[in-house]
């Protein structure tokens, strides 16, 4: 809709209109004897190529040949546009149902993102709204970041203390139907628009789980989310255990307050800290370089690279180790994706911290929101990033120094079967020379909430006692505290 607009807009500006061009009066087919080439030289560059194909079908009359050698673009470009007109027309006029160009135009600029890779995408102006409340920390929903994978959505991570993580939904779970219908033909935002909803009311999701190799049914109750994107608790030997959920607007404050308070509650500098990034899907990469700042004293954090100068940067630390050297230990696995793989990447790197766990996800792209006309907008993949040692994390992950698997129960299975980025379809891949370089209840009052939190709690110390990666990277700390 919103091209269609623009297009009608550019040739008022071309032909010098003085009233608003009234695109259902005189049709998009009608246009065909404008001469392009003062369409084309109205077209801004940021916005020629997707409104190119709507001047270029405007226009089809016009020699293809004459306009590859005025615009400089290969012919075989303007004969697939050709192609896309005819189709458009054939759409307009033969199909079943009646259905109108915007609508098609849409879905067609939709299918050209998300045929990019699994992290391109259109966003309508509803979706768009959206992922705005989402990097500010709250928004209504289930709690899961997700991706698509062979056309079913897959759990990048579930976000801690949220429906989603309460029902017991995990990382790397596969949706196959949401309230009864089939997830595959979907799109991801078709999914995801189905999974929103009116908080308090309940959706329906069958899950895949891999590491146990069978379907599980799921009922959640939609919320608003308002994420806490630090959590933290003084250990015994004083070491801080801090948990970062995601990476949003808040995070690099909230965790500075949060080793704060440990520190006053323990009297006395921290030995060590746990730094958890488990499960964390990731989010803004400010966020992520500020994090990662705040515990070294000068270096290259994390570098971009992309095909556009404006996408290449370079952001290193500042003078100030908050910790003053203290050890760290790194928790990640395969729901650690993204901003989190720059924090633990830097971290190793600048053999500040030792990484534990397994493997992260490998999501080494940046994504760049763009504003559209009209209150939409787009996502597009414009760089990869890489950590200080020049090593690309694109679908190969943060390899932990220390690998230590959970264990939930004696029988547990392997986790080889953890999803990545690259298992995922249309996943960028390095050239041989990059490769080379290196359920929360209702608030209560009085007695019943006291109660509720010691039930939080109990639930909380239980949880602990059977994280052995936790337990693993307490003893690391300790172990490395006594050695310095």
């Amino acid at each position: 809709m919103i091209y269609v607009q623009l297009f009608c807009e550019v040739c008022r500006g071309a032909f010098l209109l003085d009233k608003p061009f009234d695109f259902r009066q005189n049709g998009l087919y009608k246009l065909r004897k404008i001469r392009l080439e003062s369409i084309i030289t109205m077209v801004p560059p940021m916005i020629f190529t997707p409104v190119r194909a709507l001047l270029l079908s405007a226009a089809l009359v016009l020699p293809v040949t004459s306009f590859a050698a005025k615009a400089g673009v290969d012919k075989e470009v303007y004969e697939k546009l050709n192609v896309f007109a005819d189709v458009l027309e054939k759409i307009r006029v033969a199909y079943v149902e009646e259905v109108t160009e915007t609508v098609v135009i849409e879905n067609a600029i939709n299918g050209m993102l998300t045929a990019l890779d699994p992290h391109s995408a259109y966003l309508n102006e509803e979706d768009f709204q959206g992922l705005r409340e989402q990097t500010k920390g709250e928004f209504g929903g289930l709690g899961i970041e997700v991706t698509m994978e062979k056309g079913l959505v897959r759990v990048v991570a579930p976000i801690e203390d949220t429906p989603a993580y309460e029902a017991g939904i995990e990382a790397g779970d596969l949706i196959i139907k949401i309230d009864d219908e089939d997830v595959q033909g979907m799109t991801l935002s078709d999914s995801v628009d189905r999974m929103r909803g009116k908080p308090g009311t309940d959706i329906y999701i069958k899950v895949f789980r891999e590491s146990e190799q069978k379907t599980l049914d799921i009922t959640i109750t939609r919320a608003i989310i308002k994420i806490k994107p630090v959590k933290s608790r003084l250990e015994k030997d004083g070491i801080g255990y801090l948990r970062i959920t995601s990476f949003n607007d808040n995070t690099d404050r909230s965790m500075k307050e949060h080793l704060a308070r440990m520190e006053d509650e323990n009297d006395a500098p921290l030995t060590g800290i746990v730094l958890d990034l488990r499960n964390n899907p990731g989010g803004l990469l400010t966020q992520a370089v500020a994090v990662a700042d705040a515990f070294l004293n000068n270096g290259e954090i994390v570098s971009t690279r992309g095909r556009l100068t404006n996408q290449n940067s370079r952001y290193t630390a500042r003078h100030g180790d908050i910790l003053d050297g203290k050890p760290i230990v790194v928790l990640v696995n395969g729901g650690s994706a993204s901003a989190s793989e720059i924090v633990a990447g830097a971290l190793q790197d600048h053999k500040r911290a030792i990484v534990l766990g397994t493997k992260s996800f490998g999501k080494g792209s940046v994504q760049t929101i763009m504003h559209l006309p009209g209150g939409a907008g787009m996502r597009l993949t414009t760089a990869l990033y890489y950590t200080p040692s020049g090593r690309s994390i694109q679908a190969k992950g943060i390899e932990p120094d220390i690998e230590v698997k959970p264990i939930k129960k004696v029988e547990e299975v392997e986790v080889e079967g953890y999803p990545s980025e690259a298992s995922l379809r249309g996943h960028i891949t390095l050239s041989d020379d990059e490769k080379k370089k290196g359920k929360k209840g209702s608030k209560k009052d009085g007695d019943e909430e006291e109660d509720e939190e010691k039930k939080r709690t109990a639930g909380d110390a239980k949880k602990r006692e059977n994280d052995f990666q936790l337990t693993r990277a307490l003893d690391v700390v300790r172990a490395l505290s006594l050695w310095k």
